[in-house]
Formats: structure tokens, C-alpha cells, sequence
């Protein structure tokens, strides 16, 4: 995932002006409240630029945002507060002396792990750095929307007072493997410079059912203990692409 995010770094947070961070912070705290309403220290898995780190820290948690892109953690450490630090590292790699409360993987980090071994390795990482009874707290592209809603090409538009950035992104299925490859191909026009590049990434975004979760769960030590559309707390269904599950250390 490091690799993915290198060259999108510098796009990031302008691709993704209009997501509602706030919106998905609250939530976030909402679920904690609901299982865990003694928790106090978070580590955040995939943090990015630190959006939502810095929202958690500032509802009162200790936060340790983990990010294996070095630019993207160079982004995140502009962002200032008391509690907040953040750790180059991957979800497999993390090694730490301390134990949190709370980890959270958002926007999909989960369905970046391809691998079956990837997978097992990175849910036991975080059950290693979670206390007892401890939440991990995770979003994922959910399999029968996937099915039911077969992803298409997409084109994406925006810009500020410095840069005018096109992205296009194309789908390729690999149904055998419930991976999807998003390749973005992303054209940034530099205003101040009159200049234009053209940059291409892909994504390979890997869609999960419950019962694959429920086993992963039960392989790495965790339970189910909330599954719910993200955001709405919905049942999830087939027009359902991001679930949101609540997993307990046992």
C-alpha cells in the first residue's frame, strides 16, 4: 500500500475536499461510546494525511496515526496537537511497547490487503497492540454490492487556486479473487506554471463477505460484535459498498 499512495499524496486532501471527515469521526466515537465508553488511546491504522486523527484527538482521545507512505506521513505531521503522534510503519510491521484501546483501519484500508496471509498477519498485529477487550473498528468494500453493482469507469473533477487535477479511474474485475484493480490515471494542471503532467496508479482493492470476516475474526483472536452499514447503521444489503464491522479482542 506505501507504493499506492507515493505520487496520490500530493493530491490527496484536494481529491477528497468534500469528504465529510467530521461526519465520520463522530460516528466513529459514537460506536467507541456505545462498546468501549473507558477508552482513551487509539492507534489508527492507514492514517493518511491525519484528517481523521486529528478529529479523534480532538473528542478527547490519545492518538497514534500509523501510515506507511512517506509522503502522505509527511502531510500528517503538519497536523498539531497534544496527544497525536504518528509512526511510519505498515499494519504488519508496527512495532510497538504500548497498548491501545482502539484501533480503527477507515476509508477501506482493510480491502487494500489482498493476500490471505496479509490478512491473518495484519489482524493479529493489531490483536498484539490492542488491551483486552480491546476494539478494532474497520470499513471494507462488502462483496454482494460489488456483485450486484458491477463498478464502472468513473471521472472525477476538481481544483483549487493552484492546480486543476482530472482523474479517471477504470475498473478491471478479478472475479476469482475478489479483487478489483481501480487504475487511476490522474492529469494535473499546474495554474502558476501554465504546466500539465500526467500521473497513473493502480489500486487493487480486494471485497469481503460477513462469514469471511467472521472467520478471519475468529482466526486472529477477535469477535464480531457490530456489523452495520458505515455511516447509516443500516443493515447492509446489495446496494451496500462500505460495511463497517466493530470487532472485540478475546
Amino acid at each position: 500500500m506505501k507504493k499506492v499512495f507515493n505520487a496520490y499524496s500530493s493530491y490527496y486532501n484536494l481529491l477528497y475536499k468534500d469528504k465529510d471527515y467530521v461526519s465520520e469521526a463522530d460516528y466513529i466515537v459514537d460506536l467507541i461510546k456505545h462498546h468501549k465508553p473507558e477508552a482513551k488511546k487509539l492507534v489508527e491504522f492507514g492514517s493518511g494525511t491525519g484528517k481523521h486523527a486529528l478529529l479523534f484527538c480532538e473528542k478527547g482521545f490519545q492518538v497514534n496515526g500509523v501510515e506507511p507512505s512517506a509522503e502522505m506521513l509527511k502531510i500528517a505531521q503538519s497536523n498539531s496537537h497534544t496527544n497525536l503522534s504518528f509512526t511510519h510503519a505498515s499494519i504488519e510491521s508496527l512495532a510497538l511497547a504500548e497498548k491501545f484501546d482502539v484501533a480503527t483501519a477507515l476509508f477501506h484500508v482493510v480491502s487494500y490487503l489482498n493476500e490471505n496471509e496479509e490478512l491473518i498477519n495484519s489482524f493479529r498485529n493489531i490483536h498484539k497492540h490492542l488491551n483486552e477487550g480491546g476494539l478494532f473498528i474497520f470499513d471494507l468494500w462488502y462483496t454482494p454490492a460489488v456483485l450486484s453493482q458491477v463498478p464502472e469507469k468513473r471521472t472525477k473533477v476538481t481544483e483549487d487556486d493552484h492546480i486543476k487535477v482530472i482523474r479517471n479511474a477504470t475498473p478491471v474485475n478479478h472475479w476469482n479473487k475478489n479483487i478489483i484493480d481501480v487504475i487511476y490515471d490522474i492529469n494535473v494542471f499546474d495554474k502558476e506554471n501554465n504546466e500539465g503532467y500526467v500521473l497513473s496508479e493502480t489500486h487493487n482493492m480486494r471485497h469481503f463477505s460477513i462469514p469471511e470476516i467472521e472467520l478471519l475474526a475468529k482466526l486472529t483472536g477477535f469477535e464480531i460484535i457490530k456489523t452495520e452499514e458505515f455511516l447509516s447503521g443500516e443493515t447492509p444489503g446489495p446496494n451496500t459498498w462500505g460495511v463497517c464491522f466493530v470487532l472485540s479482542k478475546v
